[in-house]
């Protein structure tokens, strides 16, 4: 069984270099099915997801080739339009691969993705903007059957915000006929991310970053290079982390302008964050504030942060209140913290976090 043994009471101090964002990195490698070229991409990171992805890619027909935080992706032999359950149901993200598939080849036969721990993850609004794009779908012994001559642009609303669902729709998009709208988009910066991406393809996007995103259709794409952004999830973990422990720690290759809610809380915590280029550094000279907050889609604060501000504030000076309103088991880690000693309250999706000086050490899954 893998483990991890923690010796505690150390400060943490030093300098640690961002890895590129898992989820930009993704629906990125998806879009290598967009073109019969070849799509560079730097700055990947070392995860399993990425390595899950590449033998996806590599099942359908797309050549890789793959070094030290890079890789090179060919769809130029791509010939198996199909996501099968045993890749799916590793990586949610795999039904990614549903709309470059649909626009670019006319058919997709992905399957429907498992249960996730943290909460509901449903792809019907993946299915309808498809469906108002002209694809005909229908769902049998557990796959996405989608098929269409050529896609249509056309105007779409989401219900919910949904970052793989713009991401799916926006890569189905830029091979169709026509403009299609997006609105109620997410705007996450990885959203952004992958539109720059395409973008760098030949694509035609304005408004990523925004909630209405227009995608004007075109007749190919071409290759590219292209750089993943850093990771601010990652970011915001090490930067916790040394917060918490009352350490000093600079981050290089990252990037504050998708940190503001983060350095905002962790200001507020009492730390002393100083910014220069892609370098943050944070000092912690003393037992963090307690800080109150809500999870919500960017640039709100974000729910994968959530945790590591729960940990921080057990062992914060007061009380505070956190409320999830993303997913709604999101408060797994909680029991695991209260082995420890931390003093948290649940009452539906708003947790009550009272302080203690110290926490004790103890084994947790």
């Amino acid at each position: 069984m893998q483990k991890l043994v923690i010796e505690g009471g150390h400060q943490l101090n030093g300098e640690v270099r961002i890895s590129g964002a898992k989820n930009a990195a993704l629906p990125i490698m998806c879009a290598s099915i967009l073109t019969e070229d070849e799509l560079h991409l730097s700055n990947l990171p070392d995860m399993h997801d990425v390595t899950t992805m590449i033998k996806l890619l590599q099942q359908m027909g797309v050549a890789v080739e793959s070094g030290e935080q890079e890789a090179r992706f060919n769809g130029a032999a791509l010939d198996k339009q199909e996501a099968p359950y045993d890749m799916v149901k590793t990586m949610r993200a795999a039904i990614l691969v549903l709309g470059p598939l649909l626009t670019r080849f006319g058919v997709a036969r992905v399957s429907l993705p498992g249960g996730c721990a943290i909460g509901s993850r449903p792809v019907d609004l993946h299915i309808k903007g498809l469906i108002a794009m002209g694809a005909e779908i229908h769902i049998e012994h557990g796959y996405i059957h989608a098929t269409a001559k050529r896609l249509k642009g056309a105007r779409i609303c989401f219900d919910l915000i949904s970052v793989t669902g713009t991401e799916n729709l926006m890569m189905a998009a830029v091979l169709a006929d026509g403009t299609t709208v997006l609105e109620n988009a997410a705007r996450e910066p990885e959203v952004v991310d992958l539109a720059n991406c395409l973008t760098a393809m030949g694509a035609n996007i304005e408004g990523a970053g925004s909630d209405k995103i227009t995608i004007v259709g075109v007749d190919k794409l071409h290759g590219a290079s292209y750089s993943v952004m850093p990771d601010r999830i990652e970011s915001g973990t090490f930067l916790v982390a040394a917060a918490a422990t009352g350490g000093c720690i600079t981050l290089t290759h990252a990037r504050a302008d998708i940190l503001d809610s983060v350095l905002d809380k962790l200001r507020e915590a009492g730390a002393t964050v100083e910014v220069s280029g892609d370098r943050i550094r944070l000092e912690m000279t003393g037992r963090p504030r307690a800080v109150n907050l809500r999870t919500a889609p960017y640039p709100a604060f974000p729910t994968d942060m959530q945790a590591q501000f729960m940990a921080l504030n057990a062992i914060a000076e007061g009380s505070s209140i956190v409320v999830e309103t993303i997913f709604e088991n999101r408060f797994m880690h909680v029991q695991e913290l209260q082995r420890l000693g931390a003093q948290i309250d649940i009452e539906g999706n708003t947790a009550v976090i009272q302080g203690c000086a110290t926490l004790d050490g103890a084994t947790v899954m």
